[in-house]
């Protein structure tokens, strides 16, 4: 049994849905819906000769909207016309759900004080005699669907062979959207389909910004304009995406001038800018979103565990039938190895790119239904873009989308869409990054030299896009989603996209339910507040900073990640010793995560540095050179807690590090070092570098060590701990001799004047000291915000 979302023939479907709809009064037609069908029908002579029909009633505008499907032109009237009349159905027989409704009834919340253990959750699945529902997969989707049937009062069970949200949901775009993108083919492929997907994501998208504001908050996203013609274009397209939304719009959109435009995006390149068009989508920190799901479904019951592999699905014979039928499956925990039964009545696959994994321990020989596309981000420092405004390019050179976003105080850039293979570890490629780059640089000043070097991390996500698998063009695939049930009984939710996560698992519970008889209530999910939301407002960051001494920065730091939950995370957190803060020791300097927000992750069900640094905080997706330098003191923690040993602790180590170097893009950095072998400088500037070299190299021995560098910096009264010194050297010493040689140090300067690395600590400090002994005055030398 299968229910398949696809593309259809709009025109036809129009016509039968035209002629089933009884005529509305002409009273009831919005103002707006007339004045603004009369612009798009004035913007043609085609569309013109339907202006008459707007005085002439409801019904002949009808025929006219008809009459545009069936001819197969107009698709902006036709789509907007549409839109009305649907908003207006929906709006008379108060059809319309509001997200911020409450949940349709008051639910008992068993773990409201506390999470229970890890330990207890696998005690849960090890020991209860058989769950209604089993969900494998711990992103999103899967997440939803186990809030959405523990909300249901079934008893429910989780397991994700890695964390949550570990996989495709941690790597997203970080946008809360209905897909611009996708509204534009709908209207230009004439497919209604694709129109009511985007309709169900603006939905989705306000009910999100509801039941989550902690984590989600509208953002305006700017789209330049350079050519005049484009301004109406892209103005109606923009117009029908407000229009779409309907009552759940969020902010309506606005039309700037080349001046304003300038003002609010001073980055932006100014030439042959004619104007800008502003138009406001979600944006949410997807990790902890993800794991706020998850938690909640933990605290109404749900028995939920990370690291819990399915080694195979458990199955029986139907006595009615003969038939074999899924009935659990069998688990391995990551952790222990120790493996174990988990019997269910329906098991539910929401394991995103490895779906067909699961569907052919089901049955070898079923087909594909997954075709995965890789997708590149980049993060920058926080000067590239403004505070509070986005930015879409909306054709780069080989047609694909490209967001420039405000994040967690720094600047995402992507994303990329090319066919990958599935892995459980995506790198992010050099093509990838470097083609990002080029787009940015298209659309931001020249005065802003966009570097190679001020790649802060880059990381690659698998979308399980839904396709036949014989295509090959995954950018015009549509993100929907399938819900299928086999002949064995495994229900299978793949594809769809972050913002429509509830609907699929509520979709897909409504499916289980149906295909196995279970007994179950309806959904509940919609304005059901998740982890941290309920207590939380945009002034509790006050409290945190007047009643236990926070850094303000750290409480809104607190505030926005924990919502409410943000009390418990300051409770925990230690007494600093200084005059101010009070408590909360950070990780880094520069950042505002603090340690005590290490003991809550493991609260938080974290089991690795991993868990901490790349879903419970973001630093390995901010600054993978600040995380680098975090993990000993976050292992250390962890260590202490769990009870870890010493070769524990190293095995943990080393396995972040790999991650931030693999994963995270943090190899990068030796590599754009490693490429300028061919040291391309002239003859001034190897005379200049080669005598700051000569400064810190007094020996002329062709090489310096932390030694050398720590007798110039002593005579220039400048001190820098040990550790923090060799750290700074053996960023460039490229062959880990524990010394930097003047090839070396060349390379250094060739990559900078390249902009291949940039805010190179040891650039930064040699240069710096080389001034200060010149001219003997006192310096300060404070880590930089480095690249890769």
């Amino acid at each position: 049994m299968h229910r398949v979302r696809s593309s259809g023939s709009f025109s036809k479907s129009l016509e039968r849905w035209l002629d089933q709809q009884p005529e509305p009064p002409s009273a009831h037609i919005p103002p707006s819906f007339k004045h603004l069908t009369m612009l798009f029908c004035s913007s043609s002579t085609f569309f013109g000769s339907f202006s008459p029909c707007l005085s002439a009633g409801p019904m002949a505008f009808r025929k006219a909207l008809k009459k545009m499907a069936i001819i197969g032109g107009g698709a902006v009237a036709t789509v907007f016309g549409l839109s009305q009349l649907i908003e207006y159905r929906k709006t008379q027989h108060g059809l319309a759900r509001l997200a911020h409704v409450a949940a349709e009834a008051e639910l008992k919340i068993p773990y409201a004080d506390e999470l229970p253990s890890r330990q207890a959750q696998l005690t849960a699945l090890k020991t209860t005699e058989e769950f209604d529902v089993l969900i494998v997969g711990g992103g999103a989707t899967g997440a939803g669907c186990a809030l959405d049937a523990v909300t249901r009062n079934l008893k429910t069970a989780l397991v994700e062979r890695s964390d949550f949200s570990s996989g495709t949901s941690s790597r997203s775009t970080k946008l809360i959207h209905g897909g611009v993108r996708y509204l534009q083919k709908a209207i230009m492929q004439l497919d209604y389909e694709q129109y009511m997907m985007v309709k169900e994501a603006l939905h989705e998208r306000a009910n999100l910004l509801e039941i989550a504001p902690h984590l989600s908050a509208p953002l305006p996203i700017m789209l330049p304009v350079y050519k005049w013609w484009q301004l109406p274009y892209y103005w109606a397209g923009i117009k029908m995406y407000d229009l779409v939304s309907g009552i759940q719009c969020l902010k309506s959109s606005y039309v700037l001038s080349k001046t304003k435009a300038l003002e609010l995006f001073p980055m932006l390149k100014k030439d042959k800018l004619v104007g800008a068009i502003v138009y406001y989508d979600g944006q949410h920190n997807d990790a902890r979103m993800n794991l706020a799901i998850a938690l909640s479904a933990a605290r109404y019951g749900a028995a939920v565990a990370n690291y819990t592999e399915v080694v195979r699905l458990l199955k029986t014979k139907d006595p009615q039938t003969g038939n074999e039928k899924v009935c659990g499956a069998r688990c391995r925990d990551v952790i222990t190895g120790q493996e174990f039964d988990v019997k269910a009545k329906c098991v539910i696959n929401a394991t995103g790119p490895f779906t067909d994994s699961l569907r052919k321990m089901d049955n070898q020989e079923t087909k594909n239904i997954c075709q995965p596309s890789a997708g590149v981000h980049i993060v920058m420092p926080g000067y590239y873009s403004p505070d509070n405004m986005g930015l879409l390019d909306p054709a780069t050179s080989d047609g694909r989308v490209i967001f420039f976003l405000p994040w967690e105080k720094m600047t995402i850039a992507g994303t990329t869409d090319t066919p990958t293979s599935v892995t459980a570890h995506p790198i992010p490629g050099e093509d990838d990054i470097n083609f990002i780059l080029r787009e940015v640089r298209n659309y931001l000043s020249p005065d802003v030299e966009v570097r190679r070097g001020d790649v802060l991390a880059a990381w690659s996500g698998i979308r399980p896009l839904v396709t036949d698998p014989n295509s090959k063009d995954t950018q015009s695939i549509c993100r929907n989603h399938i819900v299928s049930t086999s002949d064995s009984g495994l229900v299978t939710i793949a594809g769809g996209k972050w913002t429509t996560y509830r609907s699929m698992a509520e979709e897909t519970l409504d499916e289980a339910i149906k295909a196995h008889g279970l007994s179950a209530g309806p959904c509940k999910t919609v304005g059901l507040m998740l982890e941290g939301a309920k207590g939380w407002t945009p002034t509790l960051y006050i409290r945190l900073v007047q009643d236990y001494g926070l850094e303000n920065e750290v409480a809104q730091h607190l505030a926005a990640t924990y919502g409410a939950k943000a009390f418990d995370v300051a409770k925990m957190a230690q007494v600093t010793g200084q005059r101010w803060p009070i408590v909360g020791k950070r990780l880094v300097s520069e950042f505002p995560y603090i340690e005590s927000e290490v003991l809550y992750a493991i609260k938080e069900y974290a089991c690795t540095a991993i868990d901490v640094i790349a879903r419970r905080t973001r630093l390995g997706f901010l600054n993978v050179q600040a995380a680098d330098e975090a993990l000993p003191r976050i292992v250390q923690i962890m260590g202490k807690e769990l009870d870890w040993s010493q070769e524990k602790r190293t095995a943990e180590l080393e396995a972040a590090k790999k991650f931030l170097y693999q994963e995270m893009g943090y190899r990068s950095r030796s590599e754009q070092l490693t490429k300028t072998s061919d040291i391309n400088l002239d003859y001034q500037e190897v005379v200049r570098y080669k005598k700051r070299f000569h400064k810190f190299d007094k020996e002329s021995k062709g090489f310096i060590t932390t030694v050398d560098v720590q007798q110039v910096l002593d005579s220039i009264n400048v001190h820098i701990d040990e550790n923090a010194l060799h750290e700074i050297l053996n960023e460039v010493d490229l062959n880990k001799n524990g010394q930097v040689e003047i090839d070396e140090f060349l390379q250094l300067m060739c990559a900078v004047k390249k902009g291949q690395v940039s805010d190179s600590r040891l650039a930064i400090l040699m240069k710096t000291a080389e001034e200060t002994l010149d001219k003997r005055g006192p310096v300060t030398v404070d880590r930089s915000g480095g690249g890769v």
